[in-house]
């Protein structure tokens, strides 16, 4: 038997194995980070453009508002989107309409414990997968700037709760005809599956397990947060694919609504 290597023997001592390759894996470990990357900014692209153009946002005949520009709260928004009524006089030109809650969901997805993880791995290769050598010399965590900012994360958590009751408000004024009254279409299937999802995506934010039953002692003695907390966990195991799944809602949702309102095409209609 050949005597051991020296990269063996450190291992062998609780140390750590010095190779000179980057890693000794053989499987195509870079592609869950390449395609992460290429969501997150086929996301990130499209939600910038549409955020900005301020055309198509809004179809007249059935109340459907995107997502994007909700609450349009400015008298630069169509005539009938201001479902909220006007806070603010004509924005420039340069500005998103929806720019009321845009910063803060932002701020919630970039500071989302799953998101974290996300573009920690695929963007900033820290690390990029298992086994595989990170380029940073150091590792500081999220205990400096600007990254200690992450910790804020709960509190946009409790606007994000504020912006899903406008969107459920934005989903029941768009049960609306043509002319007038109770109407349903496709569009409103497709805007009512996203609030719902949009709603799972929320509640399953690990902060809201936290806060319904983070500092509980005794669950015995509070058996209506434990339950609460117990559902809020099932939900949890699924963030994941919410932070996902409610990324493409929201752009279908988004590009419906912008094609019907573009006349490209018809609404689909069920009733009135």
């Amino acid at each position: 038997m050949s005597a051991p290597t020296r990269s063996a023997e450190s291992a062998e001592r609780g140390g750590r194995a010095r190779i000179a390759e980057r890693t000794l894996r053989t499987d195509r470990w870079w592609l869950s980070p390449l395609l992460t990357t290429l969501g997150l900014a086929t996301f990130v692209i499209y939600a910038t453009i549409r955020a900005f153009v301020r055309t198509a946002y809004w179809v007249p005949e059935y109340h459907y508002l995107t997502p994007f520009y909700s609450p349009c709260v400015s008298t630069s928004c169509a005539p009938g989107a201001s479902h909220l009524g006007h806070w603010f006089g004509a924005f420039p030109s340069w500005l998103p309409l929806g720019v009321v809650v845009l910063p803060f969901l932002l701020g919630f997805r970039l500071t989302c414990y799953y998101y974290r993880k996300a573009y920690y791995r695929s963007v900033w290769f820290s690390p990029p997968a298992c086994a595989v050598a990170e380029p940073h010399a150091k590792y500081t965590g999220e205990t400096r700037l600007p990254l200690i900012v992450q910790n804020v994360h709960r509190y946009f958590f409790y606007v994000a709760m504020i912006v899903s009751v406008l969107n459920t408000y934005d989903a029941v004024v768009a049960f609306h005809g043509r002319t007038g009254g109770f109407g349903f279409g496709l569009g409103n299937i497709i805007i009512v599956a996203n609030v719902v999802l949009l709603w799972a995506y929320t509640l399953s934010c690990h902060s809201c397990r936290h806060i319904t039953g983070g500092r509980l002692k005794h669950f015995s003695k509070h058996p209506a947060r434990y339950w609460m907390w117990t559902q809020i966990s099932k939900l949890n195991n699924r963030h994941m694919t919410l932070a996902w799944t409610t990324l493409g809602t929201l752009v279908l949702t988004d590009l419906y609504v912008m094609l019907v309102s573009s006349g490209v095409f018809a609404d689909p209609r069920f009733v009135n």
